[in-house]
C-alpha cells in the first residue's frame, strides 16, 4: 500500500489567505479559504497594501482551521509547502515567513511551490487519472501561459503573455462596461444575455512566436468602441460588448491550444488559473479537444481560483522529487516557471 505523505500548504500570493492539507498530491483532507473580494471591489482591484494586511490578519486562524479540518497536527503532517511566486512581494512575504516558521518549529522539510506549477496540478485532485506528459494552458487575472507538461515538475513554456494576461483584460474591461470588480465572472454571466458576433473586436497574433498572447489591443479595441459609441451618441449595449470581446478572448485562447495539440500531438490537455472557470472557454476546449480526439481535462471552479489544495498537489510531487527549501526562502515576485 503506498505511503501517505501529508502536506500542509500555504498559499497567499494575491489577495485570498489560504491553507489545505493534501494527501500524496491527489487528495485533499482540507481546503480553507479566507477570501478579500469584499474588500477589494470596494477600490475596483486588488490593492497590494490591504491585501498584504489582511493576509497577517488572517493567516494563523485559516493554517489552524486546515489542520484542524483535516484532523491532524502539525507534527503529524510530512511538509510545509508554500508558494514563494510569483505575486503581489508583500502578500507572498506573509504566507513564505509563516511557512518558515512553522516548519522551523516543527522540524519539518520546507518545499516552496511557484504559484502557475500550483494552478496546472489543481488537474490532478480533480482528475486522479491526469499523469504527464500533457498540454496545459494557464489562464489567471495575473498570468497566461501555454505550457507543455513534461512530467512532474518538469515544464516547458512554450508561451506567455506579451502584456496583459486575459484575466487582467476581463477586470480592466469588466469596469469599463460598468459591471465592477471581479471581472470574469461577471463578463461571463452578462455574455449569455449577448451576441458575441455583434462587435468584431481583433484578435491579436505575435508574429515571432506562434504560441504568445498579447490582449492589450483587444483591451483598447474595446475602450475605443466604447469612446466612440459616447462621442456618436450611440447606445451601448452592454451584453452585447461583455459577448463580443469574451468571443475574441475564446478564439485567441483555442487557436493557441489547438496549434500546441496538433504539432506536439497531445492526447491530453488541460486548462487552469481562475478564468479556467469561464464557461464559454470551458465549452469551447471541450467541443474542439471531442473533434481532435484529446481528453479534456479541468479542474472544479473552487480549485481554479487561488487555493492552497493546489499548492499542496504541487508540493507533494516537489516533495517526492527530493526538493528542499532553505530557511534562506524568499519571496521572487516576477519568478518564472521552471526557475528555482
Amino acid at each position: 500500500m503506498e505511503k501517505e505523505i501529508k502536506i500542509l500548504a500555504i498559499e497567499s500570493s494575491c489577495d485570498e489567505t489560504a491553507a489545505a492539507v493534501v494527501v500524496n498530491g491527489r487528495r485533499v483532507l482540507s481546503n480553507v479559504i479566507s477570501s478579500q473580494i469584499a474588500i477589494h471591489t470596494l477600490y475596483g482591484g486588488v490593492v497590494p497594501e490591504i491585501a498584504s494586511r489582511k493576509h497577517i490578519e488572517k493567516i494563523d486562524q485559516v493554517v489552524t482551521e486546515a489542520l484542524k479540518q483535516a484532523n491532524l497536527t502539525l507534527d503529524e503532517v510530512d511538509g510545509i509547502a508554500v508558494t514563494y511566486g510569483p505575486g503581489l512581494v508583500g502578500a507572498l512575504l506573509v504566507g513564505v515567513a509563516h511557512a518558515k516558521a512553522l516548519a522551523f518549529a516543527a522540524k519539518k522539510p520546507l518545499i516552496g511551490v511557484h504559484h502557475i506549477e500550483g494552478h496546472i496540478s489543481a488537474n490532478y485532485i480533480t482528475n486522479p487519472d491526469l499523469k504527464p506528459p500533457f498540454g496545459c494552458l494557464v489562464v489567471s487575472g495575473g498570468h497566461t501561459h501555454l505550457v507543455r507538461v513534461m512530467d512532474y515538475g518538469k515544464y516547458e513554456v512554450l508561451g506567455r503573455t506579451r502584456d496583459d494576461a486575459a484575466g487582467e483584460a476581463f477586470d480592466k474591461v469588466a469596469r469599463a462596461i460598468g459591471l465592477g470588480y471581479p471581472g470574469g465572472p461577471k463578463i461571463d454571466q452578462v455574455s449569455k444575455k449577448g451576441n458575441p458576433c455583434a462587435i468584431e473586436f481583433p484578435r491579436s497574433s505575435v508574429a515571432d512566436n506562434p504560441y504568445d498572447f498579447s490582449f492589450s489591443g483587444l483591451k483598447s479595441a474595446v475602450l475605443n468602441y466604447l469612446n466612440m459609441c459616447e462621442m456618436k451618441q450611440l447606445p451601448i449595449v452592454q451584453e452585447d460588448v461583455a459577448a463580443s470581446f469574451q468571443q475574441a478572448v475564446v478564439d485567441v485562447l483555442l487557436s493557441r491550444g489547438v496549434h500546441a495539440i496538433k504539432e506536439f500531438g497531445f492526447k491530453d490537455f488541460a486548462i487552469a488559473g481562475g478564468v479556467a472557470s469561464n464557461s464559454a472557454i470551458r465549452k469551447a476546449f471541450e467541443e474542439e479537444c471531442e473533434k481532435l480526439g484529446v481528453k479534456f481535462y479541468r479542474p472544479e471552479p473552487i480549485l481554479c481560483t487561488d487555493n492552497a489544495a493546489m499548492i499542496g498537489a504541487a508540493g507533494y510531487f516537489e516533495y517526492m522529487a527530493g526538493v528542499r527549501s532553505g530557511w534562506d526562502l524568499n519571496a521572487v515576485p516576477n519568478l518564472k516557471l521552471g526557475e528555482r
